[in-house]
């Protein structure tokens, strides 16, 4: 969870919310065919066949700059340079934009390739 203080009130930004926020970004983007678990969300997928919105998604840092760590799945065929570069600009984007948090680093992980 993020919180900082403005001169009208708090703002606090829980995990969830930058996850659902980034998940969404990051999908969008062409070529994307989906967003793949990783380490423990791996375990809890195979448990659980609710859909979560973390999938994928790695958030570390606090207020003043973030990292996001993705690991996505992608079309067959696709330029995978060309994508990660598109998912890393338009991530950057979004959240800037959204939150006002400064995005240090996107790392963008290729899990798997889908016909």
């Amino acid at each position: 969870m993020i919180a900082y203080e403005t001169k009208t009130g708090s703002i606090t930004l829980s995990e969830n919310y930058l996850a659902k926020l980034i998940g969404n970004a990051a999908s969008s983007c062409f070529g994307v065919a989906g967003m793949a678990p990783h380490g423990a969300q791996k375990l809890r997928s195979l448990f659980s066949k609710k859909h979560y919105t973390d999938k994928g998604i790695n958030i570390t840092g606090n207020i003043d700059s973030i990292d996001i760590d993705l690991h996505i799945i992608v079309a067959y065929g696709m330029n995978i340079n060309a994508i990660a570069k598109s998912i890393t600009h338009k991530v950057k984007y979004v959240v800037s934009e959204t939150t006002g948090i400064n995005v240090g680093k996107v790392t963008v992980r290729i899990d798997g390739i889908k016909e």
